[in-house]
């Protein structure tokens, strides 16, 4: 697959967000998109100015949105539910987990401004926790996209997905690095994008650019890094981590969000079952985020691509 990793076009997966709502919208009548006084930072205003009949602002009452996102659904209708990562999964956890998941409604439930590329926002809004919180509710498929391409497509097969979704979105424009017009989304599939033989890097979300521009580097020194994007965090894509697993002999998982619960937990425990394999998690220690702009806090928490380089190393 031709991928990009010049960085020259950057564009942020809430932008994606909202793009993708109104070119579903325009064929599709039954969508209906909510959110929760945050229109302008969701991007969600840009299909309120579409389609200003189907957009409902439910004012600062995350748990209420959830509940009338899950009586829309029962009338036939296709609701995205937005708000930021802290509030949907954080906020209103036990709305989607009841209302929601329990009777597996067709809701859709878009996270925006997730993980500690939030920035300035600060530790009580960088949500660090949502892959974990949303992946062990039964029924829930949870998606967290890498780039512009992929989110719009994981937009496109949410809404086509029978049943409750979780979306991973994010603040910080990031690289564009995948070609449109041979693009594939597949809820569950993941995607080998650079072949390699001494080690495994499985990344998610903004993590998968930074992964690439690792083995870049790593390449550089004669370590030959296969790099793999899990875009689907449930359900999780095991025989194709197995495989590669298998192969390599070493793992290393990256992901913008906490070590516990998240792409590490998950990778860990299929390989457990299926493939034990030695497996280094890169992401959040067990600790909040804090005040910075998103890149110095990508840094600081060595979630860059010199950050991820230097533990690959040391680990190998």
């Amino acid at each position: 697959m031709k991928i990009d990793l010049s960085g020259n076009t950057k564009i942020a997966t809430r932008d994606s967000y909202g793009n993708a709502l109104v070119e579903i919208g325009k064929e599709h009548p039954e969508l209906v998109v909510l959110d929760a006084d945050l229109a302008g930072a969701t991007k969600t205003s840009t299909f309120k100015k579409a389609f200003p009949e189907r957009h409902i602002d439910c004012g600062i009452a995350e748990a209420d949105m959830m509940g009338i996102a899950a009586g829309l659904a029962t009338c036939g209708k296709v609701p995205f539910a937005s708000s930021f990562a802290m509030f949907a999964a954080g906020r209103a956890y036990e709305q989607v987990r009841n209302s929601i998941a329990h009777t597996g409604l067709n809701v859709k439930v878009a996270a925006t401004h997730a993980g500690i590329s939030v920035g300035e926002d600060g530790a009580t809004h960088q949500c660090v926790e949502d892959l974990a919180l949303m992946r062990v509710i039964p029924k829930m498929t949870v998606l967290s996209p890498a780039d512009d391409v992929e989110a719009r497509a994981a937009i496109w097969a949410a809404f086509r997905h029978d049943g409750p979704v979780y979306i991973r979105l994010g603040r910080l424009a990031v690289p564009v690095i995948y070609d449109e017009a041979e693009y594939k989304f597949e809820i569950g599939k993941g995607i080998v994008l650079r072949e390699g033989t001494d080690l495994t890097i499985i990344a998610t979300g903004l993590e998968v650019y930074e992964s690439l521009m690792a083995a870049e580097k790593l390449a550089e020194e004669g370590i030959s890094a296969e790099v793999i994007n899990i875009h689907t965090i449930k359900p999780l894509d095991e025989e194709l981590i197995a495989k590669s697993a298998a192969k390599t002999g070493k793992v290393v998982t990256v992901e913008e969000h906490s070590l516990i619960g998240g792409l590490y937990g998950a990778v860990c425990e299929s390989l457990a079952k299926n493939a034990p394999t030695k497996v280094l998690g890169i992401g959040v220690e067990d600790r909040y985020g804090k005040s910075g702009s998103a890149k110095a806090l990508i840094k600081e928490f060595g979630l860059d691509a010199e950050g991820i380089y230097n533990k690959i190393k040391a680990f190998i």
